[in-house]
């Protein structure tokens, strides 16, 4: 991990604990007879950092997206920002409201994927400017100014004109936050978003987030960078096998983590 970072997370002055982003109770989530998520709950504050680990295959990535709409939960409970998305109903199954209120609270989370997913046939601005002009129906003056003060915001306005397969893993990456961001979202979700980068190019993307952070964004991370975890997150959530196994402030986490499992992965990435 690059030592440019501090030793502590960044602070969430006056955190409010009543003020719920998401809750997120009882999640199950299964692809045929493979049970990928069993009775995860989880809950994200306003200003709150919190990274999700653990070894590959153990929900991480499905949970994130069931959080936002991208796979449909089978049993639990999914609150945005005290409003419903879905709904506990009988026998252990879920219930979504309907369409429309399922596309407007997915629009207060931004979602970053590992593979960037940014349109080759747009230059980064087009990227930037898409969804705000279609799906919010921003004047494209509008989104334009937005997009450009997203892109100096990242390092990359002199970039605004390129084309993605101009751009290196790193600077695509930043683009698509910046992507997500024109959105203004409530709360910014990251599956992975280093995993496909080189170590150079990680510190780039891991400067961006963390630069969020000290801005106080609500994040929620999935990620296998553990200097990222131990010093911006606030709390670090373990999972393993579908479920979460360990969760705590992320100091506590670190320096004494109490499950044996945890304490093992621990010992294989630091």
């Amino acid at each position: 991990m690059p030592n440019s970072m501090n030793s502590s997370a960044v602070p969430v002055p006056g955190l409010d604990p009543r003020e719920v982003m998401i809750d997120a109770q009882g999640i199950t989530k299964s692809f045929g007879d493979n049970l990928v998520l069993d009775g995860v709950s989880l809950t994200l504050r306003k200003g709150e950092v919190v990274a999700i680990i653990g070894p590959s295959g153990s929900g991480k990535s499905t949970f994130l997206r069931c959080l936002n709409h991208l796979e449909i939960i089978d049993g639990g409970s999914i609150t945005v920002q005290g409003e419903p998305l879905a709904v506990a109903a009988e026998h252990g199954t879920s219930k979504y409201v309907g369409d429309a209120d399922v596309r407007r609270l997915c629009r207060k989370m931004g979602m970053v994927f590992q593979s960037f997913n940014l349109f080759p046939h747009m230059t980064v601005l087009e990227n930037i400017i898409e969804a705000p002009i279609t799906v919010k129906r921003m004047s494209r003056q509008s989104a334009v100014a937005k997009a450009e003060e997203l892109l100096e915001k990242v390092g990359l306005l002199a970039k605004r004109d390129n084309y993605p397969g101009r751009l290196s893993g790193g600077q695509k990456q930043r683009v698509a936050i910046a992507r997500a961001l024109a959105m203004e979202p409530a709360i910014m979700l990251f599956d992975e978003p280093t995993s496909a980068l080189d170590p150079e190019l990680t510190v780039e993307v891991l400067r961006t987030m963390r630069q969020l952070a000290e801005e106080h964004m609500t994040m929620l991370v999935v990620t296998h960078e553990m200097g990222f975890a131990r010093e911006v997150a606030h709390r670090v959530v373990f999972m393993d096998n579908g479920r979460i196994v360990e969760s705590a402030d992320s100091s506590v986490f670190f320096s004494a983590p109490q499950h044996e499992r945890t304490r093992a992965f621990l010992g294989q990435m630091l």
